[in-house]
Formats: C-alpha cells, sequence, structure tokens
C-alpha cells in the first residue's frame, strides 16, 4: 500500500469524521431546544455591569 494511498484515506476518514461532529453540533443546539441555557450563557458578560455603576 502506498503512502498516497494511505494519505487519500485518511483525508477522507477526516472529513466524514468532521461532518459527523458539524451535524452533532448543529442537532445539540436546534433541535434540543437549549435556548434558555444559551441565553443565560450570552448574558453573563452583562451580568457584574450593575455592579460596576452601582
Amino acid at each position: 500500500m502506498s503512502i498516497d494511498t494511505i494519505f487519500d484515506r485518511a483525508s477522507s476518514v477526516i472529513t466524514v469524521l468532521s461532518f459527523a461532529c458539524f451535524m452533532g453540533i448543529l442537532l445539540w443546539t436546534f433541535l434540543l431546544r437549549r435556548s434558555a441555557d444559551f441565553d443565560s450563557a450570552a448574558a453573563l458578560p452583562f451580568a457584574d455591569e450593575e455592579s460596576d455603576h452601582g
């Protein structure tokens, strides 16, 4: 088996794994309805703003 064949197969495997990971992230984000968690995380940078100006 030549080194070119090994690299071609490895490239294909990495592409498939990357796509599967991307689809998993999309499913986790949009289908599991985690918007409440994301909304609270998005507000974290502004949480201590009130105490600094008070």
